[in-house]
């Protein structure tokens, strides 16, 4: 019998809510590489998609109140996104591309004890959504099915 594993799937994208689509689509476009794939016009609102490769954020405007500012590495509460997730090369340099707009909220952190090499740095989106930003994480290749 086929299982999940079987199945085709690909990721399609994670929808946020956002208090100014225009803030939230220059801060991925600018400081994470997204471009504009598509807008749907709804009459008086409208949804926008970026993309980055396979990844697509969908962006939805939202008047309603912001949700409690997260802190450090996300919120811990189930249900909710703790963070989105980004590689890259140093992030010493991105944090540096962000200059004064990097809203900080935990980090940078050296997790070497782990991965040597892995560094990582969360900060907040427009709309107060956690980012982390990660250089050197590489899978533990003891779990692949053929190394077991």
């Amino acid at each position: 019998m086929a299982g999940a594993a079987d199945r085709p799937m690909a990721w399609s994208h994670v929808g946020l809510n956002c208090a100014d689509q225009k803030s939230t689509e220059e801060f991925y476009t600018r400081y994470f590489g997204f471009t504009r794939a598509r807008v749907v016009d709804l009459g008086e609102a409208r949804i926008v998609f970026l993309r980055k490769g396979d990844a697509y954020l969908e962006l939805f405007g939202s008047a309603a109140e912001p949700a409690r500012p997260a802190h450090d590495d996300g919120p811990p509460a189930p249900g909710r996104i703790r963070h989105l997730a980004f590689q890259t090369d140093s992030v010493d340099a991105f944090l540096a591309e962000l200059g004064d707009e990097a809203d900080v909220t935990l980090g940078p952190l050296d997790f070497d004890d782990f991965v040597c090499g892995w560094r990582t740095v969360w900060v907040r989106d427009p709309d107060g959504v956690i980012v982390e930003v990660s250089q050197g994480f590489e899978d533990d290749r003891s779990h692949d099915k053929e190394g077991a």
